[in-house]
């Protein structure tokens, strides 16, 4: 009998993992669309990015840049014409999830300074996590739709066989127990 119902629990949790999946992806707080394609991976919600090489932030919600010049915040959807040429691809980003980050620019400067020149952080454009899809599918590649579809297609066959070949090792083995329990004379 518990064989039959760790069986159940099994076939059930296999059933209902590719609806839990679908449903994962609805959160609140989550902003993975609107982070830009050179961000970091591994956030689903980021505020502000911090970059270290060049000593200034980017708002995501925004997506503008904040970078001190002439004794002021300046905010602004371009980089500083002296920057025009970093590589946001391939410069390291720090999220902050905190209101206005610049205003402790002193504490985030020295606490990420040794990140200045890192080159070995894995962004968004060359993932290739679903949840990243937006980022590098852009509707041009309606073969992984495809490819998704027969992926989920071969798994439930498989899925069906396996219950199907599992239900008639149970119905086998209740019928063995039963012709045992006869047998025995069990009174």
């Amino acid at each position: 009998m518990r064989k039959l119902i760790y069986m159940s629990v099994i076939l059930l949790f296999c059933f209902f993992t590719k609806a839990v999946n679908a449903q994962i992806n609805v959160s609140l707080g989550v902003n993975i669309g609107s982070q830009p394609s050179w961000g970091p991976i591994g956030y689903d919600h980021a505020d502000y990015y911090y970059l270290p090489d060049i000593n200034t932030y980017y708002s995501v919600p925004t997506h503008q840049y904040v970078y001190y010049q002439n004794n002021r915040w300046i905010r602004t959807v371009n980089l500083p014409a002296t920057y025009r040429n970093y590589d946001l691809y391939r410069g390291y980003k720090v999220v902050i999830n905190e209101r206005d980050p610049w205003l402790r620019d002193n504490i985030y400067r020295t606490r990420y300074a040794n990140y200045k020149g890192r080159h070995d952080q894995l962004i968004i454009r060359d993932s290739r996590d679903e949840k990243y899809r937006n980022h590098w599918d852009n509707g041009k590649h309606k073969g992984w739709y495809k490819q998704k579809d027969k992926e989920y297609k071969q798994q439930d066959k498989r899925m069906k066989k396996e219950y199907k070949e599992q239900d008639k090792e149970m119905k086998k083995e209740m019928k063995d127990r039963k012709h045992e329990d006869k047998g025995h004379g069990h009174d």
